[in-house]
């Protein structure tokens, strides 16, 4: 049996939130974070003995914060912001963002910071390994005082109220969840349904989820660059180590050291070595590892904002280790927001240049003797004409809501909230065009594979052709194009298999 992921509030990795929220299993609190917790909580009982008034414990919120509640009242106070504060609308979150964001908030909560009862981290983590699934509305979040409508909607679960997802489908009411799984209603006590929903957590589950696909994706796209340069027989010289040596960002070494290796030992190189009258190649092709590596650093910023972000105390107000509970502004989500949109906007870099080199695969003029459209038949048939209109069509859509939204602030809560990043809005935008890319990437490897098959029986670059090979022994099959078929079906069986990671090259070994 897998062990359960141990969560202590300081040591949760990127890979370990996409293996849970995606292939399931179980989660536990550490020992020694509950110890701390227990630790933290005795400083707000203290606090709470003593009369001090402290936001959001006995106070009001936000433009609230001035409302003193009684003591008698400081639990209903907790309950009545969870049930106030659930205003998510729209369609729901995917089930693995939701298990990704509970795991996230469980282990932040105990961190602590949080000042909560050890039973409140616990009770999330039961939540989790029941396979419970809260209903959690994608809009409604600006993501100012943290992701406080989606972890509201969590949190009404946890008191069994609103909706999760059923076993067979559907919707079922919480309580019915819970008493099947043998779990009682939690029950906030004084600060901690401020502490849930104070936080970046569902946002920070996208991103999490986004750079590890991300980053597959890329290495894919690399892939897919290789072998539309081999299918249009361009050259690898602009890929040679001292050119990047000479410009060492990682990203561009890492590119160029991938392609070089996908392109190593290449028949088809060696067939136009002499006597090509082409100077150059275009920037589609030459300029690869330049725009890519590009790319790669700008994934490897959000990843690293991620990876600060899942370990890091975003409630409010915060214990601190003296004793002292103090108000901050840690739920702020503007460096998630802000690598959100980073991430979208070069994922649009990404895909733009695969179409280009789509677009080089199927016109006739641009593809170095290639059939036009990569069709034996042109004329009457239209091989893969529609395929790059697609492309285009999908590249179009990513630049038209790429605008970052981490920039656009509306003012919230009686301009008690008057600056605002806006991280869901950022983290929808950047899902879509990671969805695009995958699609726009399938297009390029169904192009150029074809291209790959119509120089045959010249071989590509070994690494290509375990690409190659890899692709057409795709189940379903993504077969070579004989007379027109729909392409549809093949470019989402090739965006599917990008998104699991079956046409990943790695490394190019």
């Amino acid at each position: 049996m897998v062990p359960p992921l141990l969560l202590d509030g300081n040591s949760l990795a990127i890979s370990d939130v996409v293996r849970f929220a995606r292939r399931g299993g179980t989660a536990a609190a550490a020992p020694s974070a509950l110890a701390e917790v227990a630790a933290s909580r005795v400083h707000v009982d203290r606090a709470l003995a003593e009369g001090r008034v402290i936001y959001g414990i006995n106070t009001g919120f936000g433009k609230l914060a001035n409302v003193l509640i009684a003591p008698d009242r400081l639990d209903a106070l907790q309950v009545n912001l969870v049930r106030s504060h659930a205003a998510g609308v729209g369609a729901p979150l995917p089930a693995e963002v939701v298990r990704a964001t509970m795991l996230l908030r469980a282990n932040v909560l105990l961190r602590p910071t949080s000042g909560v009862r050890p039973a409140l981290a616990e009770a999330v983590l039961a939540l989790l390994n029941a396979g419970i699934v809260p209903v959690v509305p994608e809009q409604g979040s600006v993501g100012a005082s943290g992701d406080l409508a989606p972890l509201s909607h969590i949190a009404l679960a946890l008191m069994g109220e609103g909706e999760v997802l059923a076993p067979g489908g559907g919707r079922e009411a919480a309580g019915s969840a819970l008493a099947r799984a043998g779990l009682a209603p939690f029950r906030f006590a004084p600060k901690e349904g401020l502490a849930f929903i104070n936080g970046t957590q569902a946002q920070t589950a996208m991103l999490s989820l986004l750079v590890h696909d991300a980053k597959v994706l890329w290495r894919t796209a690399v892939g897919a660059a290789a072998m539309s340069l081999e299918a249009l027989r361009g050259t690898p010289v602009p890929f040679d180590p001292r050119i990047h040596a000479a410009r060492p960002h990682p990203g561009q070494l890492h590119a160029a050291a991938l392609l070089r290796s996908l392109l190593a030992d290449s028949e088809i190189r060696e067939s136009h070595r002499e006597n090509d009258p082409r100077v150059q190649d275009a920037y589609s092709l030459r300029c690869a590892p330049q725009v890519l590596g590009a790319v790669a650093d700008a994934i490897a910023f959000a990843a690293g904002v991620a990876a600060i972000e899942l370990n890091a105390s975003t409630d409010n107000p915060l214990v601190l280790e003296d004793g002292s509970v103090v108000s901050g502004g840690n739920f702020r989500g503007q460096p998630v927001a802000q690598a959100l949109d980073v991430l979208a906007l070069t994922l649009v870099t990404l895909q733009a240049i695969a179409e280009r080199r789509v677009e080089r695969l199927v016109n006739p003029d641009l593809s170095h003797g290639l059939p036009a459209f990569l069709t034996a038949d042109p004329g009457l048939s239209s091989g893969y004409m529609m395929v790059q209109i697609t492309a285009a069509a999908l590249v179009a859509e990513s630049r038209a809501i790429a605008m970052p939204a981490s920039i656009g602030s509306i003012p919230t809560d009686a301009n008690q909230e008057d600056f605002v990043p806006m991280g869901m809005g950022a983290a929808w935008k950047a899902a879509r065009i990671l969805a695009n890319a995958q699609r726009v990437v399938a297009a390029e490897l169904l192009c150029a594979a074809q291209g790959l098959e119509l120089l045959r029986p010249l071989r590509p670059g070994r690494g290509v052709e375990r690409l190659h090979r890899a692709l057409r022994a795709l189940e379903p099959p993504v077969p070579s194009l004989v007379e027109d078929r729909p392409p549809a079906g093949d470019l989402e069986r090739l965006a599917a298999a990008i998104r699991a990671g079956d046409l990943d090259p790695g490394e190019g070994r």
